[in-house]
C-alpha cells in the first residue's frame, strides 16, 4: 500500500458509493487508476468490502454491543469457530487484559440479542462474561 491507496481507502470510508470519476478527480488521477487500485485493494484482500451506515433513527429498535469473553485454557480456536456461527457475532477481536476476546454483536431486537448472549455464553470453553450496550456512537 502507497499514498495513493491510502487517500482512496479514506474516500471510501467516507463513501463507499462515491463514483470512480469523483474519486479520480480528488486523488487527481486517472477513472482507471481508481478502478485498477480497487481491484487490486480487493484482489489482495486489503479491501473486503463495501457497506453502508443506516440513519440511528431509522433503525432505532437495532441492539449493538461489546461482548468480553474469558476463555478456558487452549480452547480459543474452538470459541472463536462457535462464535462464526453465532449471526449476532458481527466481529471479534483478541485482546490483552482480563479479557480474552472481545466480540461485537448486533441483533434487530431485543429478544433476539438476549438469544445471541445465551447461545455464546452456553459455548464450551467460554467461562465468563461481560456485556455493554452501545447507547451511542461518536463519529470522529
Amino acid at each position: 500500500m502507497d499514498d495513493l491507496d491510502t487517500r482512496l481507502i479514506a474516500l471510501l470510508r467516507a463513501d463507499s458509493r462515491a463514483p470512480a470519476a469523483q474519486l479520480a478527480k480528488a486523488l487527481k488521477v486517472s477513472r482507471g487508476t481508481v478502478q485498477n487500485r480497487i481491484e487490486r485493494l480487493l484482489a489482495t484482500g486489503v479491501l473486503l468490502g463495501f457497506t453502508i451506515r443506516v440513519n440511528a433513527a431509522d433503525d432505532a429498535q437495532r441492539v449493538r454491543a461489546v461482548m468480553c469473553l474469558e476463555i478456558e485454557g487452549e480452547r480459543m480456536a474452538a470459541v472463536q469457530m462457535a462464535l462464526r456461527g453465532v449471526p449476532a457475532v458481527t466481529a471479534a477481536h483478541t485482546t490483552n487484559g482480563r479479557w480474552d476476546l472481545v466480540a461485537e454483536l448486533e441483533t434487530p431486537d431485543l429478544p433476539s440479542f438476549s438469544t445471541a448472549l445465551d447461545a455464546i455464553r452456553e459455548i464450551a470453553g467460554v467461562t465468563a462474561t461481560e456485556t455493554s450496550l452501545l447507547l451511542k456512537t461518536l463519529r470522529f
